[in-house]
């Protein structure tokens, strides 16, 4: 008997809580569902709520900023009815089974023996799918998937299958012994043929070429695989001292023995020698290389007559093959129609006991399980449950389990569309159960920041082009399905790259650079006609050097972007710099503060009030009071600086500097020095807040509860009450305070924070390095590989501009679209990991592993292709 195979469904092990001493109907116990549930894994925190066929849920659920609400249950299964109720269950894919056996082994099991047998019967099918496919014949029915058989129709499966197996393997034996017989004729045939050019040196006219007359030459006849030759013969001419000649002739035809070996280039040879000894060490030499020698007659008129009976054994062989072949074609043609549904039905039968091997069957006459199951689907698992018992005295019943105490799994809804986007959350970490998931955020906010750090039109164009091909691509099947890993995964994000497309067409319109220069939108806002140096500037040797200070010159914004003036200006640097350094902390640091306020949603749909007041609220105020206050300085001297009087507007470096040592030189308005007073005073207060408020609030609260349990216990004095009350040691309640634990951990997470507010922020300089960095190399390739194209003239223009454009054209791709696109795409994951998620998101939690059999055999058919 064969190993037990592992269990295709295997969810995380948990004990069997006792159940309750009544089941619930569907309806009934969707109502004992919608009590509300403890602080932790609250569904929704109002109380009460209907059934889902009476109200509409919410716009929030939809999105799945949450995951959904899950419950658990506890299945009671009549041992007649447990199968088809596993199989209803996972043809629908409801829920996800625990394993109630932990500590079983799998060949303890009650089920092991179907169990084998199924795998047993899967293995005879995927024998027949395979030499199915190998033959080259049509499965049908590839794309259904029937429903799993009953014990009846699966021991019918199961004979019909073996018989069809055992004719087949016989079929096959036979196609490859008279394949072999039919090898040895024709090499038999190939060697007489050769005999008379071998025979030919021999003639009796010819002089004898033995080294003495008296020793009679002999000869060996055989068949040797044609790339062993030169080997063969070396050997023979060493070991042999040259008293042998070699005759050798390749065959017309490649043979093949079985259709499990390659055909092989074979010939025939003779070699003739002289002496005993000679001809044993020959011999020897032909089985080393697995030659075959056989017996020729060396009389012309008996060889002529031996081929004669081997023409017509040949003969007869090719036509008792051709039959039996066109048979065994029949039998494989007549598998097809059947095979494939036999093997997905074989599938769904061994997936359904495995997972009835997860539930408890050593009570009588029932089969107790377990299962995770979304609140939503309560009544469909009701109606799956009534139809498979429908024809049985006893009826499947589940009922509620107290999930206090349980880590449920997460399910997230995701479509073609945001699936991407999860699977990079996902790549994080998983939500916790009912965490506020950040895929939906992360649909906006991630394109923005790659897009932010790659803007340029001309590049963004062809990412979106490239996106919309394989967007048309998808169409094939082939493409959909392909087992290429890296092909699959560019797929698999067609959707986050047309939006990074769309967003670098957009920042690079801000920017004004389609492949490194402007284009010009709008008439510019400057007029250089009125600085004093315009004569010098029409000279070609003379830069230009934009100054709005000058009377006349700056004539505005721009209506729409960067003015395309500033790509010609010797200053462009300075201004870009400054313009996108700043742009980076009006990003970054908003980032920051939209991931503490997700926190605080957070804390507010756990009812986590301690976590609110000494911990969220600290971080917003010492946040927006320290480094918010940054980026409203930095609008305010963009908005009431004007050009006119920017020479004496002070530095926002030094002011930011002397904020934190209550200190003022120049002021931006008139109140800024009692306004960053205050705001340095709050921020600093916030750090002692953050640090001692919360393990304080904890070790009052633990007194407080612990002083309660003592006067409880000494208002009545009864050795009953006291025994019952000292059995409770799992109760979190119980369990003993650590202040000096507390406020380490509390320490740790405070200077993590306070310092990660300076790091961060930092970090998010990286937009403006990178997007500086994609449009110096752009513009590198420009000037220095199509310029030359663009710039010549005469005959020889088209000759040097069409391999100009390709080595820019591949180039681009190659540097800027792929390495620079990589490169800006790892750092927003960073800033979205690192950055934006660590202030709100754990992801500590596991996803919902539903037992379905439309996963697992979407699995296997992957596994298959492999």
């Amino acid at each position: 008997m064969s190993a037990v195979p592992s269990p295709l469904y295997a969810p995380p092990s948990r004990h069997l809580p006792t159940p309750p001493s009544h089941p619930t109907s569907a309806c009934h116990l969707y109502q004992c569902l919608s009590i509300k549930t403890p602080t932790n894994h609250c569904s929704s925190g109002r109380g009460f709520r209907p059934c889902p066929s009476c109200v509409f849920t919410t716009s929030w659920d939809r999105m799945s900023f949450r995951s959904e609400p899950l419950a658990l249950i506890q299945l009671l299964l009549p041992s007649a009815g447990a199968y088809p109720c596993m199989c209803q269950i996972g043809e629908k894919g409801l829920v996800e089974l625990r394993d109630l056996n932990p500590g079983v082994s799998s060949f303890k099991r009650k089920f092991v023996g179907e169990i084998l047998r199924y795998d047993n019967l899967e293995h005879t099918l995927r024998y027949l799918y395979e030499e199915v496919t190998k033959e080259g014949v049509t499965v049908l029915g590839d794309e259904v998937s029937p429903k799993a058989p009953s014990p009846r129709d699966a021991l019918d499966i199961q004979s019909r299958a073996e018989a069809l197996q055992q004719e087949l393997l016989e079929v096959t034996r036979n196609c490859d012994s008279l394949t072999a017989d039919l090898v040895r004729l024709n090499e038999y045939q190939g060697l007489l043929g050769a005999l008379s050019t071998f025979l030919l040196p021999l003639t009796p006219s010819s002089p004898s070429p033995g080294p003495s007359e008296g020793i009679r030459m002999s000869s060996v006849y055989g068949i040797i695989a044609t790339a062993r030759i030169p080997s063969f013969e070396l050997l023979l001419w060493r070991c042999c001292c040259g008293f042998t000649f070699l005759h050798h002739e390749e065959l017309p035809q490649t043979l093949v023995v079985s259709q499990t070996e390659e055909p092989v280039k074979r010939s025939v040879f003779m070699i003739s020698y002289w002496g005993e000894r000679i001809g044993e060490k020959v011999q020897k030499i032909c089985q080393s290389f697995h030659g075959r020698i056989l017996q020729c007659p060396e009389s012309l008129t008996e060889r002529e007559k031996l081929l004669s009976q081997l023409e017509s054994q040949i003969t007869e062989i090719k036509t008792v093959l051709t039959q039996t072949e066109q048979y065994r074609h029949q039998l494989l043609t007549q598998a097809s129609c059947v095979v494939w549904g036999w093997l997905v039905q074989a599938r769904k039968a061994k997936a359904a006991y495995h997972a009835l091997s997860l539930c408890r069957s050593d009570l009588p006459n029932v089969v107790v399980g377990e299962a995770w199951v979304p609140v939503s689907v309560l009544p469909c698992l009701d109606e799956a449950l009534s139809k498979a018992t429908e024809f049985l005295q006893e009826r499947a019943t589940y009922s509620h389990i107290n999930a206090r105490f349980e880590d449920p799994p997460s399910l997230l809804s995701t479509n073609q569309f945001t699936s991407a986007f999860q699977n990079i959350i996902n790549a994080y970490g998983v939500a916790s159960y009912r965490e506020l998931n950040p895929a939906p955020f992360t649909i906006v906010t991630f394109p923005f920041l790659f897009a932010v750090m790659f803007g340029d039109f001309g590049h963004g164009v062809l990412m979106v082009a490239f996106a919309l091909a394989l967007l048309y691509a998808g169409k094939s099947e082939s493409v959909r399905h392909s087992t290429n890993e890296i092909l699959s995964m560019i797929y698999g994000g067609r959707f986050v790259l047309l939006l990074m497309g769309l967003f670098s067409i957009y920042t690079g319109l801000i920017y004004n650079e389609c492949f490194s220069h402007p284009v010009v939108i709008f008439p510019s806002s400057w007029n250089v006609s009125a600085m004093s140096m315009w004569s010098q500037n029409l000279n070609p040797n003379s830069h230009l050097t934009l100054d709005p200070t000058v009377s006349g010159v700056f004539n505005g914004p721009y209506p729409f972007g960067i003015d395309p003036i500033w790509s010609m200006a010797t200053n462009k640097l300075n201004f870009l710099n400054s313009y996108k350094m700043k742009m980076s902390i009006l990003i970054g640091i908003p980032h920051m503060g939209f991931g503490l306020f997700l926190s605080l949603l957070n804390q507010l749909h756990f009812h986590h009030w301690l976590d609110i007041w000494c911990v969220v609220l600290p971080q917003l105020l010492f946040l927006f009071s320290l480094f918010g206050y940054l980026c409203l300085i930095v609008v305010f001297k963009w908005v009431f600086w004007l050009p006119a009087n920017s020479q004496n507007a002070p530095s926002l470096l030094l002011g930011y500097i002397h904020l934190f040592m209550f200190q003022g030189d120049k002021q931006l308005y008139s109140t800024q020095i009692q306004t960053e007073r205050g705001l340095a005073a709050l921020g600093y207060v916030c750090v002692p807040w953050l640090l001692f408020s919360k393990p304080i609030a904890m070790y009052i609260s633990h007194h407080r509860r612990k002083r309660r349990s003592l006067m409880s216990l000494q208002a009545d004095d009864s050795p009953l009450l006291t025994e019952f009350s000292d059995g409770f040691d799992d109760d979190p309640d119980k369990i003993e305070f650590d202040f000096a634990d507390e406020f380490m951990l509390q320490a740790i997470h405070t200077i993590e924070f306070c310092l990660g507010c300076i790091s961060n922020t930092a970090s998010y300089l990286r937009l403006w390095a990178l997007s500086l960095a994609h449009a110096e190399l752009s513009n590198v390739l420009w000037t220095m590989v199509l310029h030359y194209g663009l710039s010549a003239t005469g005959v020889t223009a088209p000759f040097l501009l069409v391999p100009c454009f390709c080595a820019f054209f591949c180039l681009t791709v190659a540097i800027l679209l792929v390495m620079e696109g990589l490169s800006a795409f790892l750092h927003a994951l960073r800033l979205h990991w690192v950055e934006f998620q660590n202030k709100f998101y754990h992801g500590d939690g596991r996803l919902f592993s539903p037992f379905s059999f439309k996963l697992l055999l979407n699995s296997q058919e992957q596994i298959t292709d492999t």
